[in-house]
């Protein structure tokens, strides 16, 4: 199928509406337009785990990296026996791609290897299955990081804050992230009001405190987010020190739907596409 038909209709499946190309007006429109037409190099090095750690060590410095076990071309470079008890495995091209061990005795290793494997071949790439442009020309490699934690007593939690021009203006926190059968999500502005949205996850039972670091991240935000017209600058805390996660140009491959549906285009009208 040409690429804008079947943009068209992944589209249409999720969100229930065709997209508008010709004057995209809410966020996920213009997500699929931005898929569909810019093209800049600097955004594949970003979408690449491994290349987007140089981007932010230029930027911020290498004391904002989550701590690397080993970086590998194959599984089969892979030394099981001398990973710690709790690591965490990805690939660099993927999302949603990883492998949490917690307690590395209950780890399944082959069937880790296996999925390690599947997630290295060249169909696993997102541009062959949603047409996410950014990661096409990636090399695949696997990255195992060290297991962030916030605490003992509390679940992990991811900060992401959606930029535009350098510019944060809404973000959500995600607790329990790791799992995705329990995850909750609450969006916010940057002033921490909590907006009265619901998007793909339901939102949390009780009301979440304001994030220790709030400020550090809004100031990191600006920066790392500054030469793109949109991303989404997403961040771990771990021992009261801050983490970048990752940097994400297509949140949602631009078809979850968001409830109500007012917020699809409050989100689209700061991504200017002129």
């Amino acid at each position: 199928l040409p690429d804008k038909l079947y943009i068209a209709l992944k589209f249409k499946k999720n969100v229930g509406q065709w997209p508008n190309f010709k004057n995209p007006q809410t966020f996920n429109e213009k997500i699929q337009w931005l898929k569909h037409n810019y093209r800049d190099p600097l955004m594949t090095k970003c979408a690449d785990k491994v290349g987007v750690r140089d981007y932010v060590k230029e930027k911020i410095g290498e004391e904002y990296l989550v701590p690397i076990i080993g970086i590998y071309n194959s599984v089969d470079e892979i030394d099981f026996d001398k990973l710690p008890e709790k690591f965490v495995a990805k690939v660099n091209w993927g999302s949603g791609q990883n492998i949490i061990v917690t307690d590395k005795s209950k780890l399944d290793i082959n069937d880790a290897k296996q999925k390690l494997k599947n997630w290295m071949k060249p169909e696993s790439n997102h541009y062959y299955n949603f047409l996410e442009w950014v990661y096409k020309d990636i090399e695949p490699k696997i990255i195992i990081e060290e297991y962030i934690e916030e605490n003992s007593d509390s679940p992990v939690c991811d900060y992401k804050f959606f930029c535009y021009d350098g510019k944060p203006v809404y973000m959500y926190i995600a607790v329990d992230s790791f799992n995705y059968s329990i995850m909750r999500i609450n969006y916010y502005d940057c002033e921490f009001n909590q907006l009265p949205l619901v998007k793909h996850y339901p939102n949390t039972s009780q009301p979440l405190s304001k994030p220790i670091l709030w400020d550090k991240m809004i100031e990191i935000s600006k920066i790392l987010s500054r030469n793109f017209p949109f991303v989404r600058v997403d961040f771990y805390i771990n021992n009261n020190e801050l983490k970048i996660g990752e940097l994400t140009f297509y949140p949602g491959n631009g078809t979850d739907p968001f409830e109500p549906r007012e917020w699809d285009y409050k989100f689209g009208s700061y991504l200017n596409l002129e």
